[in-house]
């Protein structure tokens, strides 16, 4: 049992208790990342701050949105030590989905070049301090560069504005000599599929976890197989909290040592104004919000 000292809300917690997620075992406690103090449990593990998240929490398992979360001892990981309780329990869905589809996934080295579709946002940005943690270049896609004062914004090396005007697949090609990118992490998805898809290298990857408007899309078979082409779905969703903790594990390190840095906290709330704090999130507030049971 853990005593829930913060715990952050996800847009897919958002999309969660709005019923988006047809695979929630209902009634249920929602709320996926979180932070706290085992407070019972194996003698080892008592009063150890911990850090947690997974795709069964708030669907099929009751959520951290709570005073207390209980968690098989399999899922416990030590909270490192350089990040407050906040900044901890930020960190969950955003960074273990970059490091499963860009690490994992798509294998990326440090010799390649990625561009990320969606560099602003909470999975992107944890994509590019991924990415760049390997020593891979990082360009940056999306329709506003990342704000200076957050960590994605000092780690790209390059930036590529996406919106109607702007060619983007021309100005990644410019900025690989003409090759295209290694791999494309795709943040976004749908509307962004086709840019990606032609952005790519030979033998380029594309990550895709999301999509934003249509689902479907055309591609062009030819293109696909000409260009060997591979499309690699990754749906942190499948991940549970057991094996999100193995990830966690990996990635503390990064943390303790100052490489990876979660997105600033925006807001935070009690436990009693959490339908607040679900509706920052919904109206798109820039950088994390976090319940404080």
């Amino acid at each position: 049992m853990i005593r829930v000292d913060a715990a952050s809300v996800n847009p897919s917690d958002v999309k969660n208790v709005a019923g988006a997620m047809d695979w929630t075992v209902l009634p249920r406690t929602p709320g996926r990342d979180f932070a706290g103090v085992v407070v019972s449990g194996p003698p080892e593990w008592t009063g150890i701050p911990v850090w947690g998240t997974g795709g069964d929490i708030g669907f099929t398992r009751d959520g951290s949105h709570a005073e207390l979360i209980a968690m098989p001892v399999e899922a416990l990981v030590r909270k490192p030590e350089r990040l407050s309780f906040d900044e901890a329990s930020a960190v969950g869905v955003n960074f273990v989905v970059a490091w499963y589809g860009a690490v994992e996934t798509a294998a990326l080295s440090g010799d390649e070049t990625i561009a990320v579709f969606g560099v602003s946002g909470g999975v992107g940005g944890a994509v590019a301090q991924v990415a760049h943690a390997l020593g891979a270049t990082v360009i940056g896609v999306d329709r506003r560069p990342p704000a200076v004062d957050t960590p994605a914004a000092a780690v790209i090396d390059d930036f590529v504005v996406f919106d109607p005007a702007a060619d983007v697949v021309e100005a990644i090609k410019r900025r690989t000599g003409g090759r295209g990118a290694d791999v494309v992490y795709d943040a976004v998805g749908g509307v962004t599929t086709p840019a990606a898809l032609a952005a790519l290298a030979l033998r380029g990857r594309l990550v895709v976890i999301s999509a934003v408007g249509s689902p479907s899309v055309e591609i062009n078979l030819l293109d696909l197989y000409h260009n060997e082409t591979r499309i690699l779905g990754t749906d942190s969703g499948k991940l549970t909290a057991v094996d999100s903790a193995r990830r966690l594990e990996a990635m503390a390190p990064y943390f303790e040592s100052g490489k990876f840095r979660p997105l600033p906290i925006a807001a935070t709330y009690s436990l009693d104004d959490a339908a607040a704090a679900y509706q920052a999130v919904a109206d798109h507030t820039a950088g994390r919000v976090v319940i404080r049971p």
